[in-house]
């Protein structure tokens, strides 16, 4: 345990921005790490006041009782799925493996210390979520303080489970990979395959409560928590703990917690540098022949190079081709359905004219593809060998058009491909699919010139693991959350004035106002790799 402890706080340390701030004489590095306090106050306030909201509807239908459970099972929902998302670049394949190993502890010491750490990193959105339910509940239930105190105390245990099942199945999809010569393959499509499943559960679930009036939904969605709670203990005890005062319940949720830990990392442990060791090499091909090499301009070079990197990177792959995946999903579920049945399913057999919605075809296509853009990452992903890149004969524009480049060679295919689908099926005119085409290639070049503006202004070179940069990274948030809900509220936009402007007319609007917002992202992401 002092191992532990002592490797936690000296990463914690390593990667703190409290103590960076506090060491550091750059005005403008200070800067920056103010803004990321104040996005982070932003993020954390938008969650809390959510979920308070949320658990004070819970409350006016009766659900009070129930508001313990649906707080355990939404924190370890969330738990499971963002660690399942981080394990690759946690747990193993870390730029820190050797530096670590190299140190007198067990690998199961290192293992857990980089659990522990995630789990540190992650606790504020738990937080959040927790401390919102737990004023909703006070509201309705006027509970004593000794029992608000046991909630937060109960509520720094409650992610540690869902956080050990995910990365006891990233532990076994990394420990299935290891047998292939294409390791990183087999774990990226492994990986695939669990995101796929966890979306398709969604509507598992929403099927339960499709049918029925209000008292008949209340009824299947307390039965529906219940059952949920019986399945999944933590919740029942937790409950239990809050709601009857039940001491065992309590001790179980911690017993159980820890027992947990000790069991998962000791077999963790026991193939701990294999997996690491196999994740870290490249198999070389017996049939390998030598040939001449092909001739490539300086963009289209960087553009290749940034394809090697995103293949050889499971973190960076799962997180960058899931919205094109997913398109290609949406686009075959399409043309084997209809269009028409989608938009009944999505709609929910409301009465609905599925035609008002041929507008939003390119922006419903895009929400995913442009879901996450290469650029914002991948300045930052250079890392320490920024200066190879700097130091090579080429003009530092070229760089950044070589990683845009390879964006649009990302992106335009799976657009394209998505909207001729919904357009084919949806029995969208011809001029009109042509000019969705277009827009929807504008809409790819805007996400990203946007994305790589984003990512030089908030470049960062000294990351000691890739997630850090491509799931966590300011440049990531500040691409992702505004362009999500702008894309939502312009496909009800444009279904609004589709309703009254014909729709080529429209996408010929549309089409201008994204052309000018990608001249002004490509001119702004130029004019800040010049200063870099």
């Amino acid at each position: 345990m002092k191992n532990n402890i002592l490797l936690l706080k000296t990463l914690l340390l390593s990667t703190s921005l409290v103590n960076t701030y506090k060491h550091c004489d750059d005005k403008k590095k200070k800067r920056k790490i103010v803004w990321s306090f104040i996005g982070m106050f932003i993020i954390y306030a938008m969650i809390l006041g959510y979920s308070l909201a949320a658990t004070l509807g819970y409350g006016a239908i009766g659900l009070t009782q129930a508001i313990p459970m649906i707080c355990v099972l939404t924190i370890s929902a969330l738990a499971f799925f963002f660690t399942f998302f981080k394990t690759n670049g946690y747990l193993f394949n870390f730029k820190e493996y050797d530096m670590l190993m190299s140190l007198p502890f067990e690998a199961k010491t290192v293992a857990g210390c980089k659990f522990l750490y995630m789990y540190i990193k992650s606790l504020p959105w738990y937080l959040s979520i927790t401390i919102a339910m737990m004023i909703g509940y006070e509201i309705f239930a006027f509970a004593p303080v000794y029992v608000l105190i046991e909630w937060l105390i109960l509520s720094l245990l409650v992610p540690i489970i869902p956080m050990l099942i995910a990365s006891f199945f990233g532990f076994l999809i990394a420990r299935a990979s290891v047998g292939f010569k294409k390791n990183n393959i087999i774990q990226t499509l492994f990986t695939f395959m669990f995101i796929i499943f966890c979306f398709s559960f969604r509507y598992i679930l929403e099927a339960m409560f499709r049918n029925g009036n209000v008292e008949e939904t209340l009824e299947a969605s307390y039965e529906a928590i219940e059952n949920a709670a019986n399945t999944y203990l933590p919740a029942k005890w937790f409950a239990g703990a809050i709601v009857d005062g039940s001491i065992s319940d309590a001790l179980l949720l911690v017993g159980v917690t820890v027992l947990l830990f000790s069991v998962v990392f000791h077999i963790v442990g026991r193939s701990y540098r294999q997996i690491n060791s196999a994740l870290k090499s490249h198999s070389a091909s017996k049939s390998y022949k030598m040939t001449s090499q092909k001739k490539h301009s300086v963009v289209t070079a960087i553009a290749y190079k940034e394809f090697k990197r995103m293949t050889g990177s499971t973190t960076y792959i799962t997180n960058v081709a899931i919205g094109e995946l997913l398109a290609v999903i949406l686009s075959v579920v399409t043309l084997i359905f209809g269009f028409d049945s989608i938009v009944k399913v999505t709609t929910q057999n409301a009465p609905f004219d599925s035609a008002v919605l041929q507008p939003a075809i390119p922006f419903i296509i895009y929400f995913l593809v442009g879901m996450m853009a290469s650029t914002t990452c991948s300045p930052s992903l250079e890392g320490k060998q920024y200066w190879i890149l700097q130091s090579l004969p080429i003009r530092k524009e070229q760089i950044y058009q070589g990683k845009m480049l390879f964006n649009m060679y990302l992106t335009v295919p799976f657009m394209c491909l998505g909207v001729l689908c919904l357009c084919f099926s949806a029995k969208v005119p011809v001029i009109n699919t042509v000019l969705y085409l277009i827009l929807g290639s504008v809409l790819c070049a805007f996400s990203t010139a946007w994305g790589c503006a984003c990512g030089i202004k908030h470049m960062r070179l000294d990351w000691e693991n890739e997630v850090e940069v491509i799931k966590q990274g300011p440049a990531v948030a500040l691409y992702m959350l505004p362009n999500m809900f702008v894309v939502m509220g312009l496909v009800v936009g444009v279904v609004f004035l589709g309703m009254r402007i014909n729709h080529a007319l429209l996408a010929l609007i549309f089409i201008a106002i994204a052309s000018l917002l990608t001249a002004v992202s490509y001119m702004r992401a130029m004019a800040l790799a010049k200063k870099t």
